[in-house]
């Protein structure tokens, strides 16, 4: 089997996948891992693949001109979003400065990214997705708004804006902004679709998911939740403590405080602000065009104490570290067996705390009646 880059680093970002002039590659996801594979039958060595791939070549990485924290002036944007809303600001900036917005949404089944030209398209963006996207077929677009002089914003994970810097380049006209989300990693959609089977769900017909509402960490489908609310379910058990992502994740490159996009944006976790419960947003300025666009958005920006900000967001010093237990998962995985139980078998403490507020609550509530 021929790769683009090294067996099992693959980040899925589908760039040499949609760049091969002669569609001679294919992202094979086994769940555990991903390859770029070569089908040397199409193949004509133009080595297009491999100039765009990042896990080949990497991105130069760069220091901050600023930071902040704050939140959006908004406050139903504020409220509506994973954190601060800031994402949904800096949208309506460019939207508002005639740009297009390109990010992720959930849609179909799937979690792709589609293209936004006015507010209303951008609210489908909203909400955290604790699962790998797919950016195939945003690199040509993005570069054919790019040749007619429309600004772009792109905002995705740090490896999807790596692919959509290096595949606009060349581009000579418009203007690109790159904003990356600090991320924990990332588990393949398999692995997702796999935890909703054993509750009789398919993944396709889900209409709308959430992964979370602030802080509080519960998967909810169609506006259900797969266990008590107030308690988590065995995939945020598993996303939390690094058991699922794809194994390129604990190699990330990007998980420094250097960075490689204009801007990036999280939470800013174990901020002092009072009303942080409403969701208060980490914003590192990476370049002058970054921070020259917060600044026109609609956000109420303070400063921000840089170590507690790295101390309360790891993902800024390290990758996440792979669990002794994952190979034992991905075993059980591919033999089929019960999402939740190599879930209680790899994450017991963590289930267990789980399992015990889960009873409390009913009993809680049976008393109630």
């Amino acid at each position: 089997m021929r790769t683009v880059c090294k067996v099992k680093k693959c980040v899925g970002c589908h760039a040499c996948e949609e760049l091969c002039p002669k569609k001679a590659i294919k992202i094979e996801d086994s769940g555990e891992y991903m390859n770029a594979v070569i089908d040397e039958a199409y193949c004509i060595d133009c080595k297009i693949c491999d100039q765009v791939c990042q896990v080949n070549h990497p991105l130069e990485k760069r220091n901050q001109v600023a930071w902040f924290q704050g939140w959006s002036e908004n406050n139903k944007i504020r409220a509506n979003s994973s954190s601060g809303g800031l994402a949904a600001e800096l949208s309506r900036t460019i939207i508002n400065m005639g740009g297009v917005v390109c990010s992720c949404k959930f849609e179909n089944g799937e979690f792709i990214f589609r293209f936004a030209e006015d507010e209303e398209e951008v609210k489908s963006f909203v909400g955290s997705k604790y699962v790998k996207s797919n950016p195939a077929g945003v690199y040509k677009k993005i570069r054919e708004y790019m040749n007619i002089d429309r600004i772009v914003l792109f905002i995705g994970l740090p490896c999807q804006c790596a692919a959509v810097k290096k595949a606009t380049a060349e581009s000579k006209k418009g203007k690109i902004y790159t904003v990356d989300l600090i991320c924990h990693g990332t588990p393949s959609p398999r692995i997702l679709d796999t935890f909703m089977q054993q509750y009789g769900v398919n993944l396709r017909q889900v209409r709308s998911i959430r992964f979370r509402d602030k802080g509080r960490f519960q998967l909810e489908r169609n506006k259900m939740h797969f266990v008590t609310p107030g308690t988590m379910d065995c995939y945020s058990i598993a996303f939390l403590n690094g058991l699922i992502y794809t194994e390129n994740c604990y190699e990330c490159i990007y998980a420094d405080s250097k960075r490689i996009t204009d801007l990036t944006i999280g939470d800013s976790w174990g901020t002092q602000l009072p009303g942080n419960e409403k969701g208060v947003s980490l914003i590192l300025c990476n370049t002058k065009q970054g921070k020259e666009l917060v600044k026109k958005a609609n956000v109420y920006l303070m400063d921000v104490d840089i170590e507690n900000a790295i101390a309360h967001n790891p993902q800024l010093k390290a990758p996440a570290i792979m669990p002794k237990k994952r190979e034992v998962f991905f075993k059980g995985y591919a033999k089929r067996k019960r999402f939740n139980l190599l879930v209680i078998q790899c994450c017991t403490k963590k289930w267990l705390r789980q399992f015990v507020k889960r009873q409390l609550i009913r009993i809680k509530n049976i008393k109630r009646v």
